[in-house]
C-alpha cells in the first residue's frame, strides 16, 4: 500500500495562483483520475506531486511523510515516475535505447505494446504521437515505480490501443494518478477515484461511477 496526497496545496506562476489550496489523496495500488479542462490545474497538481513545481503553501505527503521539500530527482529515486504530456521520450535515441534506460530487458514493454517491436531501431523522435505515448508508458511500466503519474496517457492513440492502455494502468501494482480532460469511457466501469478540478479548486471527489451517473 502507498498513498500520495496534496494537503491544502497552493501553486503560483508569478502573480497567478494555479492551485487554490486543494486537498486530494491517491491511494495505491489503484487508479486516481484528475479531471479538468485546460487551465483547471490538473497538470499542475501532477507536477506538484512529482516535485517539478514548488508549492507556495500546503504540503505534499507520501506514505505519511512530508516530502514537500524533497527534490524531484530524489522522489524519482524513491519510486515515483512522471510521464508528462509532451517531451516524454528522448527523441534522438532509438526505441530500444529509450527502453534500455528503464530496464535491460525490453520484453515486458513489448508484451504490453507489441506495436513497438518492429520500431525498436527507429529514432523515437520519428514516431507518431500515439507511438511516442506507448514508448513513454512502456518505460514507466519497466521502471516498476511505486507511484506513476501520467498526463493524458492515451493522447494520439487509436481507440483499441487506448483501451489497452487504461487496462494496463488499472492493473499496475502501484499508485497510479492520471490527468484527463474528460473521464475516458474505458474507465467508467472500472474502480477509480476521481477528482474534478475547476480553476484551481476541487469541485467533485468520488468514485468514477458516481460521476458517470
Amino acid at each position: 500500500m502507498t498513498t500520495v496526497s496534496l494537503r491544502h496545496a497552493r501553486v503560483r506562476y508569478g502573480p497567478l495562483e494555479a492551485l487554490h489550496g486543494i486537498t486530494l489523496a491517491a491511494p495505491g495500488p489503484g487508479l486516481t483520475v484528475l479531471l479538468g479542462r485546460n487551465g483547471s490545474g490538473r497538470t499542475t497538481a501532477l507536477r506538484a506531486l512529482a516535485g517539478i513545481v514548488p508549492l507556495s503553501g500546503g504540503a505534499v505527503v507520501w506514505d505519511g511523510a512530508d516530502v514537500t521539500r524533497v527534490p524531484a530527482y530524489e522522489r524519482a529515486r524513491r519510486g515515483l515516475c512522471l510521464v508528462p504530456e509532451r517531451q516524454a521520450v528522448f527523441g534522438s535515441l532509438s526505441v530500444r535505447e529509450n527502453l534500455g534506460l528503464a530496464a535491460p530487458d525490453p520484453d515486458p514493454a513489448l508484451d504490453a505494446y507489441p506495436q513497438l517491436r518492429p520500431l525498436l531501431e527507429r529514432r523515437a523522435g520519428t514516431l507518431s504521437g500515439g507511438e511516442q505515448r506507448m514508448l513513454a508508458l512502456s518505460r514507466a511500466f519497466l521502471a516498476r515505480a511505486r507511484v506513476v503519474l501520467v498526463d493524458e496517457p492515451a493522447q494520439g492513440m487509436s481507440p483499441p490501443v487506448a483501451a489497452r492502455t487504461y487496462e494496463l494502468l488499472s492493473a499496475l501494482d502501484a499508485c497510479v494518478v492520471i490527468a484527463e480532460q474528460r473521464l475516458p469511457p474505458d474507465l467508467r466501469d472500472r474502480p477509480a477515484l476521481v477528482y474534478e478540478l475547476r480553476r484551481g479548486s476541487v469541485v467533485f471527489a468520488g468514485e468514477a461511477g458516481e460521476l458517470s451517473r
